[in-house]
């Protein structure tokens, strides 16, 4: 992933009109791609879904920017896990090729190169085993601007038709237990720093360990762990789903 500091609000102008599960039922009836229909009528937990029973999987993109856009998905990582259990065994990676060339600026924060998209195959090719393995799951993710956003851009683009689901947002959470995250000039004199909620910064306040960021599949898990660390520490297992999605 990209480096990510401040949450945005994804979508502002296009609110959710109904409760997820009601949600996913409405785009099921609506959706024409048979890959994005199904992944519909999988649909999602009931919001009083306490966490312990919330299936989920952490998502994690590298991109050639920003913007959603005018940057591309260049690869995908995922990690299927529960409260309990993170199923290494079942995690995916792929690189995908960009639509537009590759930026030098994207290649030396995520080291994929133009070598390595030449024979990649276009994220279209891939819906068929992308799509289910999110089916049915909440999505984790490290900072809801980018994964929600990139992904319905890029399928509005390739198939006419975008996306919606739930994410649980790590980032989100960290900034809202650290919600005063500046300092003052005292503290700055005092060399005080200001508290980052990047996923490096924020799972080492966990005691998890550091992991190289910037390659898809560690950053998913890396944001797998981060939210088992942060339900430990500052919620239940009992936490309804609906205090924490998106």
């Amino acid at each position: 992933m990209m480096d990510r500091q401040t949450p945005t609000t994804d979508n502002p102008g296009n609110p959710r009109l109904a409760p997820w599960p009601e949600r996913m039922a409405q785009l099921a009836e609506q959706a024409v791609n048979p890959h994005l229909k199904a992944f519909y009528e999988a649909g999602c937990v009931a919001p009083d879904t306490p966490m312990a029973e919330v299936p989920m999987v952490a998502l994690d993109f590298e991109t050639t920017g920003l913007d959603p856009n005018a940057h591309s998905i260049v690869s995908i990582g995922l990690v299927p896990m529960s409260l309990n259990r993170i199923r290494c065994r079942e995690a995916r990676h792929w690189v995908v090729r960009p639509p537009l060339p590759l930026q030098q600026k994207s290649i030396t924060i995520h080291g994929i190169t133009h070598t390595d998209i030449d024979l990649a195959p276009d994220l279209a090719e891939i819906l068929d085993e992308f799509l289910p393995a999110l089916a049915g799951k909440v999505v984790v993710v490290h900072h809801r601007g980018i994964e929600r956003p990139f992904l319905d851009v890029a399928l509005n683009w390739r198939i006419r038709e975008g996306i919606e689901f739930p994410v649980i947002d790590t980032m989100a959470i960290e900034a809202q237990l650290h919600p005063s995250r500046s300092v003052g000039w005292l503290d700055r004199m005092l060399g005080r720093r200001p508290v980052s909620i990047r996923l490096p910064d924020s799972r080492e306040r966990y005691g998890l360990p550091h992991y190289p960021p910037h390659h898809a599949l560690t950053d998913a898990l890396a944001s797998a762990e981060l939210l088992q660390a942060q339900i430990q520490h500052h919620f239940s297992p009992q936490t309804p789903i609906s205090e924490l999605w998106y």
